[in-house]
C-alpha cells in the first residue's frame, strides 16, 4: 500500500518545490520592477529598455555591403547564396516550429503563446537578418561586376579618355590647394551615359570625378557633362573608376525642373546674404541651404580646429529641426495626426530636394521618416530601432554607404544621443534646468562615440570642442528655423526675407565668432597618436571621461564605496599577515578593537622605554674631538 502511494507523494513534493520555485522568481520580479519604478520615480522620467532585434540585421547588412567592395563578383554570389540558404533555414525551422525550450509556468503546464513568441524572437531576427544581408551583398554585386567585368572596366584598366554625362551625387570636397577656383576638387558622381573609343555605355556606376576650376561649384544631385582620362580607383572604394577631368563641368544636360529651381533659389539665397558680414555671409547659406562657396578658409580652418566642423553644412540636426518645427505647426493648426504626418513628410522632403541629397542628409531625412511614421502609428522612444531601421534602409540602397566616414560618423553621433544622452542628463543634478542639462549632454554623448573615429581621420585632440559646441548649440536652432523659413520668401516676399537673414545672419555670426574665438587659445588643437594607438587610446579617454562624470554626479555614493574598498584592503592585509609563518609582532594589524582603523606600533626590543626621555640633572660629559692630522 505504501509503495502505491508512493510515486503520488513524490509528485506532491514535485509540485511543492516548483510552486516554491516560481514564488521566488515572481517575488525577485516584483523587487525588480518595484527597484525600476523607484528609479522612474527618482529621475521624474519612464525607464525604456533598449530593443536590440534589429541591431544585429543592422550589422549584418553593413557587414555583408562592405565585402561587397573588396569581393570578385564569383565570390561574392557565393556568399549571397550562402547567406540567403541560412537565412530560409532559420526562418524554416522558426516556422515550423523547431525545438523551442518549453517554458513551464508555475502550474507545470507550458507557457503562453506571449511567452513563446519571445523564445522565437531571436532566431527569426537571425533569420532575417540573413536574408537582408543576402539581398544587401546581392546589391553590392551589379557594382562589383561594373569594377571588374564589363565595358566600363575595361575603358578604366587601359586609361582611355571619355566623356561622360554625370549626375553630382555629393557635395564636392577640396583635396589640394586653398581652395576656390585655384583648387583640385573631389566630386563622387552616378553615371548616365559615357562616351569612350567610339563605343557609347549607358550605365548607372559610381566614378570620382577629379576637377579644377568650376567643379567646386556644382551641388548635389546636378547633371552636367564631364570630360577627361579614367584611371582605375583604389581597392576598397564603392567607385568603379576615377575621372581625371580635364576641362569644367559642360552645361546641364536633361536635369529636372526640380533641380534646376532648387539651384536658382540656393543661388538667389546667397545673393540675398550678400549684405551680411564676412564671416555670416558664407556660414548662413553652408547651415542653410548646404552652399559653402562663400565660407571663408580662415573660419573653416577655426571650425576644423575646434570640432564644429558639423555645423558648416546641413547634417541631421537642420533636418530633425526643421521635421519638428514643421509638427508643431501641425499641432498648432490642429491637424489630425495623419494629414499632419503627411504635411510634416512633404516639407522634409522639400528641404532635402533644396540642400542636395547628400548622405547625411538623406541619413537624417529618413531617420526622421521613419520617426514620424511611428508617431502616426502611435509608438515612440524607440530611438535605437529607429536608427536600425534607418541604417538598413540607405544600406540597403546604397551599400556604398558602407565604407563611408560621414555615414559612420553621423550613425554614432546618433547612436552616442541615443544610449549615453538621457543617462547623463539623468546624471545631472535635477536643481539644473532640462534644456542645459540636455545642452551638455547632447554633445557630449556625441563626442564620446565619434572621437575614436576622428583621430582616424584627424590625428589631433580638439580641447576646446566640448564648450565650444555647447556655447554654439542655442544658436544653431534660430540659424536653422529662420534661415529656412527666409527660403522661400526670397522669391515671394524679398523684404520679409531680409529681415530674416538680418537676425538668422547674428546668430550664425555669433557661431562663426566663437569658432574663432576657441581656436586662438592657447593648446585649442594638440596632436595625438596615428592609427589604431590612437583610437584606442582615444575609446580609453572616452571610457576615463564618461566614468568621471558618472562620479561627478554620485560624490556620496563614490565616497561610499571608497571607504568600502578601504575595509576590504584592510580585512585582506589583516588575512594576509595571519597566514604568514611566525608569530604575530606587535606592529602587525589591528582591526579587533579600534573598528576597521589601521593601527600600529612602533617595534621595540622589550625595553620599557619611556617617552619622552627625561632630562638627567647631572650634565654629559664632553669629549673633545681631535682634529685630522693632530697629535
Amino acid at each position: 500500500m505504501g509503495s502505491r502511494c508512493l510515486p503520488g507523494h513524490r509528485r506532491k513534493v514535485a509540485q511543492g518545490l516548483l510552486a516554491q520555485g516560481s514564488a521566488r522568481v515572481r517575488q525577485q520580479m516584483a523587487d525588480r520592477g518595484g527597484a525600476r519604478k523607484e528609479k522612474e520615480l527618482e529621475s521624474g522620467q519612464p525607464l525604456h529598455r533598449l530593443d536590440l532585434r534589429l541591431a544585429l540585421p543592422a550589422a549584418l547588412v553593413w557587414a555583408a555591403s562592405l565585402a561587397g567592395l573588396w569581393l570578385p563578383p564569383i565570390e561574392l554570389a557565393a556568399l549571397c547564396c550562402t547567406l540567403a540558404a541560412a537565412g530560409g533555414l532559420v526562418l524554416a525551422r522558426v516556422a515550423t516550429g523547431g525545438r523551442a525550450p518549453r517554458i513551464a509556468n508555475a502550474a507545470g503546464r507550458a507557457g503562453t503563446p506571449a511567452t513563446r513568441s519571445r523564445v522565437r524572437s531571436f532566431p527569426a531576427a537571425a533569420g532575417a537578418a540573413l536574408l537582408l544581408a543576402a539581398a544587401a551583398a546581392a546589391h553590392s554585386a551589379t557594382a562589383s561586376s561594373q569594377r571588374f567585368t564589363g565595358p566600363l572596366a575595361e575603358a578604366v584598366t587601359a586609361g582611355k579618355s571619355a566623356v561622360a554625362v554625370v549626375e553630382v551625387a555629393e557635395t564636392p570636397r577640396a583635396v589640394a590647394g586653398p581652395g576656390g577656383s585655384d583648387g583640385r576638387w573631389s566630386v563622387p558622381v552616378w553615371t548616365k551615359e559615357v562616351t569612350t573609343g567610339g563605343n557609347v555605355v549607358r550605365t548607372r556606376a559610381r566614378l570620382l570625378v577629379m576637377g579644377g576650376q568650376g567643379w567646386g561649384r556644382v551641388v548635389p544631385g546636378q547633371t552636367l557633362r564631364a570630360a577627361g582620362k579614367l584611371r582605375p580607383a583604389d581597392p576598397g572604394v564603392p567607385e568603379a573608376g576615377n575621372l581625371a577631368a580635364s576641362t569644367p563641368p559642360g552645361p546641364a544636360v536633361g536635369g529636372s525642373l526640380l533641380e534646376g529651381s532648387a539651384k536658382d533659389l540656393r543661388e538667389r539665397y546667397v545673393a540675398a546674404a550678400a549684405f551680411l558680414p564676412p564671416d555670416a555671409r558664407g556660414l548662413l547659406p553652408g547651415m542653410v541651404t548646404g552652399d559653402t562657396g562663400e565660407l571663408d578658409e580662415g573660419l573653416n580652418n577655426a571650425m576644423k580646429a575646434v570640432g564644429m566642423t558639423h555645423l558648416t553644412a546641413v547634417s541631421g540636426a537642420n533636418c530633425s529641426l526643421v521635421l519638428g518645427a514643421l509638427l508643431l505647426l501641425c499641432r498648432r493648426l490642429r491637424l489630425p495626426r495623419a494629414p499632419a504626418a503627411a504635411a510634416a513628410l512633404a516639407g522634409l522632403a522639400l528641404f532635402v530636394v533644396l540642400v542636395g541629397p547628400d548622405a547625411s542628409v538623406l541619413r537624417a531625412a529618413l531617420m526622421g521618416a521613419i520617426g514620424v511614421a511611428s508617431l502616426a502609428g502611435g509608438r515612440s522612444g524607440r530611438g535605437l530601432s529607429l536608427l536600425c531601421l534607418a541604417v538598413l534602409g540607405l544600406l540597403l540602397a546604397d551599400p556604398g554607404l558602407g565604407s563611408s566616414f560621414g555615414f559612420l560618423l553621423s550613425v554614432l553621433a546618433t547612436l552616442g544621443i541615443i544610449l549615453l544622452g538621457r543617462r547623463i542628463i539623468s546624471w545631472i543634478p535635477a536643481a539644473v534646468p532640462r534644456w542645459a542639462a540636455a545642452s551638455v549632454a547632447v554633445p557630449l554623448s556625441a563626442q564620446l562615440l565619434c572621437g575614436p573615429v576622428i583621430v582616424l581621420l584627424q590625428p589631433q585632440f580638439s580641447t576646446y570642442s566640448l564648450a565650444a559646441n555647447v556655447v554654439s548649440s542655442p544658436l544653431v536652432a534660430p540659424v536653422t528655423l529662420l534661415g529656412t523659413a527666409a527660403v522661400p520668401l526670397v522669391v515671394l516676399v524679398p523684404w520679409a526675407a531680409t529681415a530674416l537673414i538680418a537676425v538668422a545672419g547674428t546668430f550664425s555670426a555669433g557661431v562663426a565668432a566663437t569658432a574663432r574665438f576657441a581656436a586662438h587659445l592657447p593648446g585649442s588643437a594638440l596632436p595625438w597618436p596615428e592609427g589604431v594607438p590612437g583610437m584606442l587610446s582615444m575609446v580609453l579617454l572616452s571610457l576615463l571621461s564618461l566614468a568621471t562624470i558618472w562620479a561627478a554626479a554620485r560624490p556620496l555614493r563614490v565616497a561610499r564605496w571608497v571607504r568600502r574598498a578601504h575595509a576590504a584592503t584592510a580585512v585582506l592585509l589583516d588575512g594576509v599577515e595571519r597566514r604568514l609563518p611566525g608569530r604575530r609582532t606587535p606592529g602587525s594589524l589591528d582591526r579587533g578593537h579600534r573598528r576597521g582603523r589601521l593601527g600600529y606600533c612602533n617595534k621595540t626590543s622589550g625595553r620599557n622605554i619611556r617617552w619622552p626621555l627625561r632630562k638627567s640633572e647631572h650634565p654629559a660629559p664632553r669629549h673633545r674631538t681631535q682634529l685630522p692630522g693632530g697629535t
